[in-house]
């Protein structure tokens, strides 16, 4: 399953900070509203009470004091008032806003009293709500402005300050594997961490340097160590092949001695232009008749049969050509038989090729479970050299990856493994008709 890409840092950083400000919007929303209900029940309950003991203080000391109504207050004595709207009469005695009266809000003060029975004061707040949803709406426009203001300033801070550790992750993207001297820059605005990261990492690169410096060392050294031996032998198969006298026997061995060192010494070379570059590898290319070079393979590795009851049987192979490095083709064969004579007793083992190129090897041995081939896999992946493996089967499945070369290993029935090494991809181009 592909895991989805993340978005960008900055992009983040502002829909955190869009997510606080709502909050924090709400937040103090909710506070202020809070506290403006109270304040104004607070208001509305001293300005009606301050109202209506002036009231009953004139009733009761002043014999001709009559009430009379103002545009925004309003008297009413519940119990005997005919003109009483009919929601004063469930008032309970207490502050009530937004009691409708006559189809305008009205903030009423009930109160009994001992002379007058139970009165109620009623305040007209319409114009007051009128002006509280003006104040509200303007509040709320100006905390929206606020929010696309602070959002913009901040998408444009936050970019800027995450545009160095782009540079710095382009800069990373940049780097070549195998160029010397490679560095990366921090961008002046970088903060701090940056310049650690940065730090970190050209350390890494310094040390790395040096390592392959001394892996290019090592090559150059081990590429004449090994060349020297292998050329004496080489030139001693050559002379003494010369002799007119040799013996036949001897003469067979020797031309096997010649062609072995020829075939390790073209390993050797193979070896070691995989481990600078192995795009070199093309350069190597030659035109190989397999049909006459398995043959070969296999007379070269009849001695590893010894006393076994082992036999090698090759089905009939058609004439076929690739053009490939001959001795990549030959250790890769050559590994792979070897492999199969080792882990086999007894009975026959089956060699053919295909005209497309595809050399299939089945051995009569105990042959592999699926287990036991995932981990065989899995040790190619990780390059694990095992024992017995000749150049290893890391190798071989390295070669194949830069030579788009196929390698499968299944398990044959009734019993033994079947290796398939598909070399198709080094077929020639086929001719224009």
């Amino acid at each position: 399953m592909r895991l989805r890409k993340p978005g960008p840092l900055h992009r983040r950083l502002v829909w955190w900070l869009l997510a606080y400000l709502a909050l924090i919007s709400v937040a103090v929303f909710s506070v202020g509203n809070y506290v403006h209900e109270h304040a104004e029940h607070s208001a509305w309950r001293a300005l009606l009470n301050s109202e209506l003991d002036s009231i009953i203080n004139h009733v009761e000391h002043e014999p001709h004091y009559r009430w009379q109504d103002s545009d925004t207050l309003r008297l009413f004595s519940i119990n005997d008032d005919p003109a009483l709207p009919p929601v004063l009469r469930t008032l309970h005695p207490g502050l009530h806003d937004g009691v409708v009266i006559n189809d305008r809000p009205a903030a009423v003060m009930v109160r009994d009293t001992g002379t007058q029975g139970r009165l109620a004061l009623a305040l007209d707040i319409n114009d007051f709500h009128d002006l509280e949803e003006f104040a509200t709406r303007w509040v709320m426009l100006a905390g929206v402005v606020m929010i696309i203001v602070t959002v913009l300033m901040a998408s444009i801070g936050v970019s800027r300050l995450v545009q160095p550790l782009r540079s710095l992750a382009r800069h990373i993207h940049d780097l070549r594997p195998g160029v010397p001297g490679q560095r990366v820059d921090v961008d002046p605005r970088g903060s701090s961490e940056l310049y650690v990261i940065a730090d970190a990492l050209n350390d890494y690169l310094r040390r790395n340097e040096q390592f392959v410096e001394r892996e290019r060392v090592f090559i150059s050294t081990a590429s004449h160590e090994l060349r020297t031996p292998i050329a004496v032998i080489t030139g001693a198969s050559e002379l003494a092949l010369e002799q007119p006298d040799l013996p036949d026997r001897a003469r067979q061995q020797m031309q096997r001695v010649h062609r072995s060192a020829q075939g390790v010494e073209q390993l050797i070379q193979l070896l070691l232009v995989l481990a600078r570059e192995p795009a070199r590898l093309a350069a190597l290319k030659e035109r190989i008749a397999l049909d006459t070079l398995l043959p070969e393979i296999v007379d070269d590795h009849r001695h590893l049969l010894g006393d076994k009851d082992l036999h090698i049987e090759m089905q009939p192979l058609p004439a076929v050509d690739i053009i490939a490095p001959l001795g990549v083709v030959q250790a890769a064969i050559g590994n792979l038989l070897r492999n199969a004579i080792e882990n086999s007793g007894r009975g026959t083992i089956s060699l053919s090729l295909s005209e497309r190129a595809v050399v299939t090897l089945q051995d009569p041995g105990l042959g592999m479970s699926p287990e036991e081939i995932a981990a065989v896999y899995a040790r190619m992946a990780r390059g694990d050299r095992g024992e017995g493996d000749g150049i290893g089967l890391e190798l071989i499945a390295r070669l194949c990856e830069h030579l788009g070369w196929g390698l499968t290993i299944e398990p044959s029935t009734p019993r033994g493994t079947r290796v398939i090494l598909d070399l198709g991809a080094s077929l020639p181009p086929a001719k224009p008709e």
